[in-house]
């Protein structure tokens, strides 16, 4: 795929300006820009766009109808308190009725603009616009030339464009850009170079490159960043960079202060790449691309591990049995991809294996109702104001409530044997993989963990409709599944000499570590400031 620039150069004298309600242009004889709330749209003078607080709703009209279009326009005016008319000129626009585009317009989202400048009495606006795959985006460039005196100057517009194009949003973040040319199937450099950095430069991000060459080199460069240099760091890789981006701060003596400073972002360029379709909605790297350039920093929950005398950090995910196994001990097939997960879990599926554990679990909703309650609570809190309420003091990581894995079991915890232990996995985050909505009840700042379990012993194809009801949204519900939502837990593996334990996609050693959870300890950039993951099925059944 590549970048085709498209420009369209006109003569525009101003119509209307209202740089508080919307603003139209016409563009020569048959141009027009109108900009609302929600959508820009450029070109075609033969239609109109109404606003209606933050509605765009474009009509398509021939001369004959222009009183039909003025007296819809006054009708919705004389509407605009009616909670009613706004929930259904929102359906008329979502439903495309009565927005039918004269062919020379294009109505550009403004979440899609990119940037808008002004030199002299030209007005220039830079967008993407989706390709027909709908899988990657091009840049595309339109200008027009205003004639004529205006009450609102070209920089005006300008400026004022741009701020209803980003927002709560920083426009022009400055990044540093860490490149991992060997994540997953390789080829981080080449989507760095045709799917990321043209949108960067359009959005004019200031950014610095380093591409990495050995492995803990992303930890060191984070360790030792400077904080008010950039906004950002945005991993080029699969899910290992970001783990050693969130190690390297919390190894600073500021660490509190540099994780809290700095946002963690993630261009997918790895196999299984969770980060970008938690915080973006895709794995595909131009998408994730213009969500960090539109996105909010967000709190994230981080996860202090403790095994032997080290503690560290995960932001992902722990996991023990068929997925730590299904994932690491296939690292031959990264040419894979993705797939490469799908054929290690078939493989001990079939073999019915078991991994038996203890486990003792600190239990803050114990069952999937409960879940379910906490889940409808926490989306009604503010993630921005959850982030200030949980500002985390100090210059170092914040002390351990229950110790570490060395120590005794903390009071109230009790160590149960699981001798059929199958899966055990705990998500800091709901998507694993593309599809994978693994844990639909994770939030980014709700203080938890979410744990599954299941047991190993279940017949191949009980187990496999179980693992497979995750891609179909049926996981959460199945009676195969233990969902639970904890803030520590510690597991000792038993009764084989090596294995496979994952943190983060990460290989840890196959000894006895605790892990507890630091509410919004860390900041990533979002697309909107929450998960873009579907929710936990049967919201409805329980009060919130």
């Amino acid at each position: 795929m590549s970048y085709l620039p498209s420009t369209d150069s006109v003569m525009a004298s101003v119509v209307k300006t209202d740089v508080e309600s919307g603003l139209c242009l016409a563009l020569g004889r048959d141009r027009a820009l109108s900009i609302g709330e929600r959508e820009l749209l450029l070109g075609g003078a033969s239609g109109c766009l109404v606003h209606k607080e933050g509605i765009s709703i474009m009509l398509h009209w021939l001369p004959v109808f222009d009183w039909y279009a003025c007296l819809l326009s006054s009708f919705i005016r004389f509407c605009r308190r009616d909670e009613a008319a706004t929930a259904h000129h929102q359906h008329l626009h979502e439903t495309n009725f009565l927005t039918d585009a004269p062919a020379r317009s294009r109505l550009v989202p403004l979440y899609d603009v990119l940037w808008v400048s002004s030199s002299g009495p030209e007005l220039t606006v830079d967008y993407v616009a989706p390709i027909a795959s709908g899988s990657s985006l091009r840049l595309e460039s339109w200008t027009g030339r205003f004639e004529g005196e205006s009450s609102s100057s070209p920089e005006a517009i300008a400026s004022n464009l741009l701020s209803r194009a980003y927002g709560d949003a920083k426009p022009r973040k400055r990044a540093l850009v860490l490149i991992n040319p060997k994540s997953g199937p390789g080829g981080a450099l080449a989507k760095w170079e045709r799917d990321v950095r043209p949108l960067f430069s359009a959005a004019r991000v200031d950014f610095e490159v380093v591409t990495l060459s050995r492995g803990g080199e992303a930890a060191e460069l984070a360790e030792n960043v400077d904080l008010l240099r950039y906004d950002t760091i945005v991993a080029c890789s699969g899910d290992g960079t970001p783990h050693e981006i969130f190690n390297g701060l919390a190894r600073r003596p500021d660490a509190a202060r540099a994780l809290a400073a700095l946002a963690v972002s993630h261009i997918p360029c790895g196999s299984g790449n969770a980060m970008a379709c938690n915080l973006y909605g895709s794995h595909q790297p131009a998408l994730a691309a213009l969500a960090i350039i539109k996105g909010v920093v967000t709190p994230l929950d981080l996860v202090s591990i403790t095994q032997g005398d080290r503690r560290y950090v995960s932001f992902l995910s722990q996991a023990l049995g068929i997925v730590a196994e299904s994932d690491l001990a296939t690292e031959h097939l990264r040419w894979m991809g993705s797939a490469r997960f799908d054929v290690g879990v078939l493989a001990r599926v079939f073999r019915r294996k078991c991994y038996p554990c203890d486990l003792a679990v600190k239990v803050e909703c114990g069952d999937k109702d409960g879940v379910r309650t906490h889940y409808r609570r926490q989306t009604a809190i503010n993630s921005a104001s959850l982030g200030r309420e949980r500002e985390h003091e100090g210059e170092g990581l914040p002390p351990l409530r229950y110790g570490t894995v060395q120590d005794e079991l903390p009071p109230g915890w009790e160590l149960i044997s699981h001798d059929k232990m199958g899966v055990f996995y705990c998500g800091n985050m709901a998507y694993m993989a593309p599809d994978v909505n693994f844990f639909p009840a994770a939030l980014a700042s709700d203080g938890c963990m979410d744990l599954v379990l299941i047991n190993g012993d279940l017949w191949p194809v009980a187990a496999l409709k179980t693992l497979m009801s995750v891609e179909s949204g049926d996981f959460f519900d199945s009676p195969h599944v233990s969902y639970k939502k904890i803030s520590a837990y510690r597991v000792i593996p038993r009764d084989q000499d090596d294995g496979y334990i994952s943190i983060d996609g990460e290989r840890a050693p196959f000894a006895p570590f605790q892990a507890e959870v630091h509410p919004g300890l860390g900041r990533v950039i979002s697309k909107r400031g929450f998960f873009e993951a579907s929710r936990p099925t049967n919201l409805d059944s329980v009060e919130a």
